[in-house]
């Protein structure tokens, strides 16, 4: 039986691109940021982080912060009828 080809970045090349003027290093602001439990946000995945990012699947879905695991928060979104929660690092968070 054939193995996987690729891993979790496979035909992500236009979906990962960061806009010319975006590239270099992220502001810290971004990195540090706080949310509360209830706030709404959307997943925005900055490609330059690798830690705490999300499949590529759930780039630009919006959720409900629910709680904190260490830095990160855990997110629920709706993946169709079904709930899920994310474990995602604030730097790929955005408020609505």
């Amino acid at each position: 039986m054939a193995g996987r080809l690729g891993g979790m970045r496979r035909k992500t090349r236009a979906l990962m691109r960061k806009n010319v003027r975006a590239k270099g290093k992220i502001s810290i602001k971004n990195y540090l940021q706080k949310f509360q439990t209830g706030e709404k946000v959307y997943l925005i995945a900055d490609s330059s982080v690798h830690e705490g990012m999300f499949f590529p699947r759930y780039h630009n879905k919006s959720g409900e912060v629910i709680g904190k695991k260490g830095t990160c928060y855990e997110v629920m979104i709706h993946d169709g009828s079904v709930k899920k929660i994310m474990i995602v690092h604030p730097v790929h968070l955005k408020r609505v």
